[in-house]
């Protein structure tokens, strides 16, 4: 029997490479124990082949949170998966628990085990990708995949929004940051980081709000019911108010904006300063990236649904849906790095 399978594959038709073709196996009809025999040899060879193929994993990391998601070479969607905050100025450990969380996750929907992470060319979109010193803190841990390709998280949409040509994205969820591409030169503006920058941002709008409730405290300006609320929230103590954000990360502060979109919707006046103020940030960014030439712009994140409406008329006429979103850019990173193409701002 052991002859029979042997003489099979030497007859069946070979590759180039001077492997034999498992598609291509010739028929045959012996059965051992009630098995068709050529099923399993088909089988396990189809397997085989599969188990050598490239899969291509995109990973999407935000202040927030990291999602991923996997296809195969042929764009087929084999899983997705998240995992907690991501911002690569964080803690390296951090950050590389939030990855595999999403991973594992991401592996599991695709019945794979995690040793197949070394068979994985990934790409990821960071936020924080933009300040070179975070990226090689990153880097410094080795990581699992075949080969892992970084960029910001602007570039990656921007991949996904517009497939390579010219346009700009605007991100606008836990922090923010406008990219755009226009002849092949790339334009960043803003994305310099919370303490400095991220205007428009979830965690710009929930540092705002706390600072007028400290106003409002102070009679500097009227209270409103969000103001009353929040301080609430702080047992009307300021100092513990204080306290909270000695501690407090970005995404914490984020964690305000809904309740200010909120308040905005029912006309509370703090609310709706605060809401009008991130549109009229949001704008002066999609402004300059126009000004540049990028002909479109695309709008992503968490908070840019909600505050679309908010934007002048002028900029609502240009944006566009994009062709497909961070996570797929992230997987063209990835495949660019396969074929020998750009790695991004860092790679491994």
């Amino acid at each position: 029997m052991a002859a029979l399978l042997l003489n099979a594959m030497v007859q069946a038709p070979q590759t180039q490479e001077g492997n034999f073709d498992p598609a291509a196996l010739p028929e045959l009809d012996i059965k051992w124990h009630g098995v068709v025999l050529k099923t399993t040899l088909f089988s396990r060879a189809i397997h085989d082949r599969s188990m050598r193929e490239s899969l291509f994993l995109g990973i999407d990391g935000g202040g927030t949170k990291c999602r991923a998601r996997l296809r195969d070479a042929q764009g087929q969607l084999l899983g997705e998966g998240t995992g907690g905050p991501s911002n690569i100025r964080l803690d390296p450990e951090l950050v590389w628990n939030s990855i595999l969380t999403a991973c594992r996750e991401t592996l599991d929907q695709a019945g794979l085990q995690e040793t197949d992470l070394k068979r994985i060319q990934a790409g990821m979109g960071a936020a924080g990708a933009g300040q070179a010193s975070a990226v090689e803190w990153l880097l410094s841990r080795q990581h699992p995949f075949a080969s892992f390709a970084i960029d910001t998280d602007a570039h990656t949409a921007w991949l996904g929004a517009f497939g390579g040509g010219d346009g700009a994205i605007l991100i606008v969820g836990t922090g923010s940051c406008g990219y755009g591409s226009v002849g092949g030169k790339r334009h960043y503006v803003g994305g310099w980081g919370f303490e400095i920058s991220d205007e428009g941002s979830g965690a710009s709008i929930g540092r705002e709000a706390l600072r007028r409730v400290i106003w409002a405290y102070d009679g500097r300006i009227p209270s409103t019911p969000l103001s009353n609320l929040i301080l609430a929230e702080f047992g009307n103590d300021p100092e513990r108010l204080v306290d909270w954000v000695g501690k407090a990360r970005p995404s914490d502060y984020a964690g305000y904006a809904p309740l200010v979109l909120k308040h905005a919707l029912q006309r509370d006046p703090l609310g709706l300063e605060l809401i009008r103020g991130a549109a009229a940030e949001m704008a002066l960014i999609a402004t300059r990236l126009l000004d540049l030439g990028a002909p479109a712009l695309c709008i992503f994140g968490g908070l840019s649904d909600p505050l679309r409406p908010w934007l002048p008329p002028p900029l609502q006429q240009v944006i566009v849906p994009p062709s497909a979103d961070a996570l797929d850019g992230a997987i063209l990173l990835a495949r660019a790095t396969d074929h020998g193409g750009a790695n991004g701002r860092a790679s491994a």
